[in-house]
């Protein structure tokens, strides 16, 4: 046949919109011409693929080859697209037979000698194939990622040959082992962290309801090290959860089978722009906001961050996923994090320290604090003094809890929300609020008091409500107490 038709998958995005590859061959002087908005590296394919075919003792058609890459709207980028145009080729000058083409989706990086490399965005392909309930056919270690996904035909090959030789009935691709770890995720425990028990407390509370934290004290308190085993504490991904996370990391190539139901932790360094914080780029590439997607994002020295990289996270903190706009493309990624703040407080870092004093004047402390804008200050739900210890508690041995013990506690307080809301109670709206966390005449009264003395807003109102929610979920409680409420207010008020 003189034309044959392959079809493939792009990335936009979380989504995998369906790439249909034509190739034409005609006579004419020998030229290979690639049409339907390609990126660079796919233009790059042409030479790639000419190698790979050649390599794999095949003829390489000394023709007027035009091969489109249909929607011709539709930006194409990476080397995924090498091996649907090597057998589109092939197909079209009668060397391989075409019949399963019809039934088939293939995506893959070719290597000059005809060997398949892994792809991005594996899982992303998988579950947009399952919707069209045809094979996928993938590098050998992309196939295995892909295979996560439950309900796709996914078979994996390792060269060019491999494919065209199943293609012609002659082998069998195998489909790869599903290698999912069978020991729970080796997080760094609690008990390596002396003291701080009132801190341990709040992390506890906010794992239990899925709240933000942000931990002000003086260097060396051990905020990083708190913040670094908040992790070990959270509730243990779902088959959901975890699909969710590994695609957004699959986009960017640095999923690995090992990290499986792990949560993830993200920790950028102040230096950051806010591209790289919430993603974006020509083809718009995922955040460290999404990238942390069920899992954890840690800003360390959270002043130091520019303030214009700090308020790009004040719309995900709200809604739970980014929206990425460019003039020619518009890109959705989930961002359901979880954030860590660590801050001083003060720029020396001495303020209230009991020994050591503080030489930053009145000014330069508002200044510094000041980076922090209020509107993104007022979403965070935990706001907590992180003393510094004293020379009993630094010298004696630990004596904390464990993360298990603690992480148990955890997995019981956010299973009594999953089943009362199907939710956490970070994630309620204000209808659920008010008929999941009413309040005694009791209760109302200190939250009148508490409005009135700390000048709390609407949303900082609703969210002692849902912290108040969490400490009595905590306790296994289906009523909120004043005391539930007390410590919920508590949190609210430290780093005023």
């Amino acid at each position: 046949m003189a034309v044959a038709v392959v079809k493939s998958r792009a990335l936009n995005g979380m989504d995998a919109p369906e790439v249909v590859v034509e190739a034409h061959l005609a006579n004419g002087l020998p030229a290979f011409t690639l049409v339907g908005l390609p990126e660079t590296e796919v233009k790059e394919a042409r030479d790639r693929v000419r190698a790979a075919i050649q390599n794999s003792r095949y003829e390489f058609p000394a023709r007027r080859i035009t091969v489109n890459l249909a929607p011709a709207d539709l930006p194409k980028e990476s080397g995924r697209f090498d091996l649907p145009i090597a057998l589109a080729i092939l197909a079209a000058s009668g060397q391989i037979p075409a019949d399963k083409f019809k039934h088939a989706e293939f995506a893959g990086e070719l290597a000059l000698t005809g060997e398949l490399r892994p792809v991005r965005g594996a899982l992303a392909m998988a579950l947009a194939t399952r919707t069209a309930n045809r094979q996928l056919i993938l590098p050998a270690h992309s196939a295995a990622e892909a295979s996560l996904a439950s309900g796709v035909d996914t078979l994996g090959a390792s060269s060019l040959l491999d494919v065209c030789a199943w293609l012609a009935g002659q082998t069998s691709l195998i489909a790869p082992e599903i290698h999912v770890p069978r020991s729970a995720p080796d997080y760094p425990d609690f008990l390596d962290v002396k003291g701080q028990t009132a801190t341990k407390r709040a992390l506890e509370v906010a794992a239990a309801g899925g709240h933000s934290v942000l931990m002000a004290g003086p260097p060396g308190t051990g905020k990083s090290m708190l913040a670094a085993r908040f992790p070990g504490i959270l509730p243990a991904m779902n088959e959901t959860e975890a699909l969710e996370a590994a695609a957004v990391q699959s986009l960017n190539g640095g999923f690995r089978h090992e990290h499986w139901q792990r949560r993830p932790f993200r920790s950028p360094h102040h230096t950051a722009s806010a591209v790289a914080l919430v993603g974006g780029g020509g083809n718009p590439r995922p955040g460290e906001i999404s990238l942390a997607h069920h899992g954890v994002l840690f800003l360390d020295e959270l002043p130091e961050f520019s303030r214009q990289v700090l308020e790009v996270l004040r719309e995900p903190l709200e809604t739970g996923h980014i929206t990425i706009s460019r003039a020619a493309r518009q890109a959705d990624f989930p961002a359901r994090f979880q954030l860590v703040a660590a801050m001083n407080p003060c720029p020396c870092g001495f303020l209230g320290h009991p020994t050591q004093a503080c030489r930053d004047t009145p000014d330069q402390i508002a200044r510094y604090r000041a980076r922090i804008s209020g509107p993104l200050l007022d979403r965070i739900d935990i706001q907590i003094s992180v003393p510094t210890l004293t020379q009993d508690e630094l010298m004696q041995a630990s004596t904390g809890e464990p993360s298990s013990v603690i992480r148990a506690r955890v997995q019981s307080a956010r299973d009594r929300q999953m089943g009362r809301q199907g939710k956490p109670n970070a994630a309620l709206g204000t209808l659920e609020i008010d008929q999941l966390c009413q309040l005694d005449a009791a209760g109302e009264t200190l939250l009148k008091k508490a409005i009135a003395q700390l000048n709390l807003s609407a949303r900082a109102y609703h969210r002692v409500l849902k912290l108040a929610r969490s400490v009595a979920d905590l306790a296994g409680s289906d009523t909120i107490s004043m005391v539930h409420l007390a410590e919920a207010i508590q949190y609210r008020r430290q780093t005023a």
